[in-house]
């Protein structure tokens, strides 16, 4: 499914991407940190959506970035943002966590603070 020219996933499509990660495809949750603490999916880093355009030269074209909020709204603008930017595939989490029915944890994890932590974050 698409929306404005993005990539939708639903639930079950991001369990199964949760499950068996891809090397070429990352997920990244863009909600605030205090949203992240209260609840987020375990091993899923946090890269808070104003953080962004200034980690613009972490992300790599040839991988597949999957965006998380609370709704689906922000991640779906961050995900029209990045296309903007020359980012093709990226896709957006419809639902947001308001629809995530799967393993959730809380506390702080793992919140990415630098290109060079993006870049080699996207390498795993």
């Amino acid at each position: 499914m698409e929306r404005d020219g993005v990539k939708q996933i639903n639930v079950e499509q991001l369990k199964q991407l949760v499950k068996s990660p891809e090397k070429d495809k990352v997920i990244i949750d863009i909600r605030e940190p205090e949203e992240y603490v209260a609840e987020h999916i375990p091993g899923i880093p946090l890269l808070p959506m104003n953080s962004i355009p200034s980690m613009l030269d972490g992300f790599d074209k040839e991988k597949e970035y999957v965006f998380i909020c609370r709704s689906g709204n922000r991640s779906q603008n961050v995900s029209l943002f990045m296309k903007e930017n020359g980012f093709d595939n990226v896709t957006n989490f419809d639902g947001g966590m308001l629809s995530w029915d799967g393993d959730a944890t809380t506390g702080e994890e793992h919140q990415i603070h630098s290109v060079e932590e993006l870049k080699s974050w996207s390498k795993k």
